[in-house]
Formats: C-alpha cells, structure tokens, sequence
C-alpha cells in the first residue's frame, strides 16, 4: 500500500490495482497536465494537475465504495476506472480537446484503446480486469459508470473542491463527505437519500458559482481561445498529427508552437501573458441565434470578416462564442417523500441559477490591445450585434460594449 499526502484529502491510501497502475506512464504524464489549463494567467496558485485530481478522485471512490457496500472484483474496476479517468486528456485539460475531437472524433474519456494497450492494459490484466469495462466505467456506462461519470460523480466532488483550494476562492466548497454518506442506488440509479434536497443544490451552487468566477473568467476564456488557435494552426503544419497532439501535455505543445514559425507567436504572447484583449463582450441576447450556433468555418469566416474591416491579420481576430447555456447537474436525483425526483424539477434555486447563467453568457472578440476600439466596431457590424444604445469602452480599456451595461 502507498500513502501520499494530498492537499485536499490529506493522507490518500492507494493499495491493490491502483497502487500498481500509478507509475505507469500514462498515469505520471498526468503530472504534467495542469488541472485548470490557463486559468493560472488568472490565479497563479492554480498550478494543481490532473495527477493530483485523478489520486482524489480514486479517493472519494474508494470511500463512496466503503458505504455502498461494492467489494471484490466490481470494487477493484470502480477504484481503477477513478484513478485512470483522465489520463485521456490532451493537453492544457480541455482547453485543446475541442480543436483535437474535430480531427479524431474522441474526447477525453475515449480510452478504450489506450488502457488495452502498453503498461496500463498489462496491469489490468495482471489483475484479471478486462480494459474494456474499465473504459465502460470512464465512459459512464452502466449503474457503477455513474459513480465515475454522472451527474453526481465523484470526480465533480472533487475538481470543485480542489480547484477552489488551488485558486484560492471560497465558491467550490462542498461537504462531499456528506455527499458519499448519502448515495445510494434505487432501481440501478445513483441518487441521494432522502432529506438531502439541499445537499444537490449545494453541488449545484458551487459549480455556479465557479463558473464565473474561475471557469468562465475573461483572462481564461481569451488565453484559451489563443491556445486553441494555436492548436489549429499547428495541426495545418505536415508534422503532426491530432492523435500525437492529443498524446502531448502541456510542456510538449508549448516547445512544439514556440518551434513552429506559423504559431511561435501566439506561444510567445501565451508564456509572457501579452494576451489579446476584449474589443467586444455581448450578451446573448445582444447575438443572433445563426452566430452562437455557427459551426467553425462560419466563425472563421466571421473572424476574417472582422479582420478584413480593421487591416489585420486574420490570426489577430480571435472569435469566442460559447456553447449555448446548460445545466446538467440539474437532472441530478433525489429521494423526496419516499419518491426519485430530478433536482431540476425539485428546487426552486435551480430556477434562479438558469437565470444567472443564461445572463453570465457572453459572446467574446479578442484582439491585440491597440486594436480594440477599431475591430470592436467592425465587428459589431459583421457579426449584425443587436447593441442598443452608444458604444462606450470600459473603464477597462478597450471593452465594447452597451451604456446600459454601466449604468445598472
């Protein structure tokens, strides 16, 4: 058995599989795959990876098994799909894996083939586990993928809690030890025993909170959305493939955009923080619906458009239009008066979060700092904003957006 002491759970005690699978190399690379990719242009302190995650999330998967009851050799897959869960992602965590699942149709927690394969599918063999239902388990499939996967998975238990600790912000906090004592399976669904309503809405709370906050944060979105271009361009290059930039971590794509004369310079702006900045920042009413669902090469397209009116380079442009606003947590289940219910149709707060969340979204146009004010007017009118009132800047320099908007 192996102890390690982690900053989060304090002593984890890793025995059986697990202990054998840590110094595979799949496993180690995650020690070099940042937890929060460029959040940490954000919040300095947020330099915790995947390799610390994924020990937590074994953890809480071991102590979720010590209270359900699942010994044996179902306890052993559990404890093993926990700790592998992430070793699929790519680097920087997901803010490459959109541009990567374009070219290879897999995202992170496609790993049938690589846990078959090499160190790791010999491990699992050695302890007659079959790598297929322990990537069934990372997938999410079946009654026991749901405690790895699912709405109330104990991988969310854990990133919450953690990236709060490594950002250093109060939202994320959870009582997840509650939150194990209190799952249960009623007719092969994982849900929370009854009385404990508040207990979802306190998961739910904090992923809200977070959003803003940490995930969502303007410094992140725009160095990600560098990062991805990046990536983009870097993939147009002969010289490698998505499936070998999915198998990067983060110091492999820094050193192979830096070495790439097409993506050198985003590399330099991304490792000296000389971000693009905010020339727009509209809501999502202020978008027309044909813009938030346009695919990648009408977004390209827009982004020349833009540039096109401004005299810059196309790769100075950079559109961010995110996904349109869901909450999955919300079909998390709960027992209420002896009957499973869906959070969503359970809690008035999630009503409320919805609401905050839909308000929270924000269409992004990124460019290099003496350009804000020229392109957040351009492309207002190529992407036909809905702006009403003058356009003003933020006392930030350069941000285009509404009067309204200051004067609330």
């Amino acid at each position: 058995m192996a102890t390690i002491k982690d900053s989060v759970h304090d002593h984890i005690e890793v025995e059986g599989v697990a202990e054998a699978l840590l110094d595979t190399e799949p496993v180690q690379r995650l020690r070099h795959i940042k937890q929060l990719g460029t959040v940490q242009l954000v919040y300095p302190s947020a330099n915790h990876t995947r390799f610390e995650h994924s020990l937590g999330v074994y953890h809480l998967a071991d102590r979720a098994l010590d209270h359900l009851g699942i010994g044996g050799v179902q306890g052993e897959r559990i404890r093993a799909a926990a700790l592998l869960h992430d070793v699929g992602h790519g680097p920087y965590s997901h803010n490459v894996e959109e541009v990567t699942h374009r070219h290879t149709g897999k995202y992170h927690d496609d790993v049938g083939e690589l846990l078959a394969q090499g160190e790791v599918g010999e491990t699992l063999r050695d302890h007659d586990l079959d790598p297929e239902r322990i990537a069934g388990l990372v997938a999410g499939e079946g009654q026991y993928g749901q405690l790895v996967s699912g709405e109330l998975d104990v991988d969310r238990m854990d990133y919450l809690v953690r990236d709060a600790h490594h950002t250093g912000v109060p939202y994320g906090t959870i009582d997840h030890e509650r939150l194990i004592r209190e799952l249960t399976f009623v007719d092969g669904e994982l849900v929370l025993a009854e009385g404990n309503v508040q207990t979802a809405e306190s998961l739910l709370l904090a992923r809200a909170l977070m959003n803003p906050t940490v995930y969502q944060h303007h410094v992140a979105r725009i160095s990600k959305a560098m990062l991805r271009r990046g990536a983009e361009r870097l993939l147009d290059q002969p010289d490698i493939s998505a499936q070998q930039l999915r198998r990067m971590d983060d110091h492999d794509l820094l050193a192979a955009l830096r070495a790439t004369p097409e993506t050198s310079e985003v590399a330099r702006r991304l490792f000296t923080r000389d971000l693009y900045k905010r020339a727009v920042w509209a809501e999502l009413e202020a978008v027309p619906e044909d813009v938030v669902d346009a695919d990648v090469e009408t977004l390209r397209d827009l982004e020349r458009a833009v540039a096109e009116r401004t005299g810059l380079a196309h790769e100075e442009v950079v559109l961010d239009v995110p996904e349109r606003p869901s909450m999955t947590e919300s079909t998390s289940r709960v027992m209420v008066s002896g009957e499973m219910r869906q959070l969503g149709k359970q809690s008035p707060l999630v009503s409320a979060l919805r609401t905050a969340q839909k308000q929270q979204w924000r269409l992004g146009v990124y460019v290099p700092e003496s350009e804000t004010d020229r392109a957040g007017r351009a492309a207002v009118e190529a992407l036909g904003l809905d702006l009403d009132g003058a356009l003003v800047s933020d006392v930030r320099p350069g941000v285009t957006a509404t009067l309204d908007e200051f004067t609330d």
